[in-house]
């Protein structure tokens, strides 16, 4: 008995001891992380967008997350075919394989685009108005899809720095607005409705970003 209970003692230690290490190694299971995006857009001429954002991540274990992240774009573009600036949220899963230091997986995050001037309609003008019209502009919210690929860096347990490419597919709906006919015989300014019909863009996103996992 007497020369059981020191190796006893001693696989209890060793025991503890892996239990320690493995706790130490497990993945933490939330990630907050500040990112900058850039994303290209559809313009008279070749245009990318840089924008920030934040990212929550919640990893189920070490293949498969969920996350949600919002994006924001500054910049309001005249030249582009919806204009005003651009915001961006999406959330979904991101699978693939971690090793000790590095990770690669696979997105899809489906999402909203917005563009706080996407659409320009004429309008009558009131009685009192100078102008027989007015045009108004209006904010367009369309579904998304953010499609691609990461790649991760572990510098630390807690600290993750991330780079996303991928596709950002946006579906534009049909819509109809108001045009502006002008008779010159009889002076008077008609509203044509025009129908836009739907549409499906795929635009390039690149994301890099820094977190924090606890």
């Amino acid at each position: 008995m007497n020369r059981r209970f020191p190796i006893l003692a001693i696989s209890f230690l060793l025991l503890m001891q892996s239990n320690s290490l493995a706790q130490s190694q497990d993945l933490p299971k939330f990630e907050v992380a500040g990112e900058f995006s850039s994303l290209a857009r559809e313009s008279f001429e070749d245009k990318s967008e840089p924008g920030v954002g934040a990212r929550f991540t919640f990893n189920l274990n070490r293949s498969v997350a969920f996350e949600a992240a919002g994006y924001f774009y500054p910049d309001k573009c005249f030249s582009c075919r919806n204009g005003g600036n651009m915001s961006q949220f999406v959330a979904g899963t991101k699978i693939g394989k971690r090793f000790e230091k590095w990770g690669i997986f696979g997105k899809a995050r489906p999402g909203l685009v917005s563009f706080s001037r996407g659409e320009f309609n004429a309008v009558p003008a009131s009685s009192f108005g100078t102008f027989p019209f007015n045009v108004e502009t209006n904010r367009i919210t369309s579904f998304a899809a953010d499609l691609g690929g990461v790649v991760e860096f572990y510098p630390t347990n807690r600290i993750v720095t991330r780079f996303d490419a991928g596709d950002t597919i946006i579906h534009f709906g049909r819509r109809t607005i108001n045009g502006v006919a002008f008779n010159p015989f009889t002076q008077e300014i008609t509203f044509i409705p025009i129908t836009q019909p739907a549409r499906t863009v795929h635009n390039f996103q690149f994301i890099a970003g820094v977190g924090f996992r606890f």
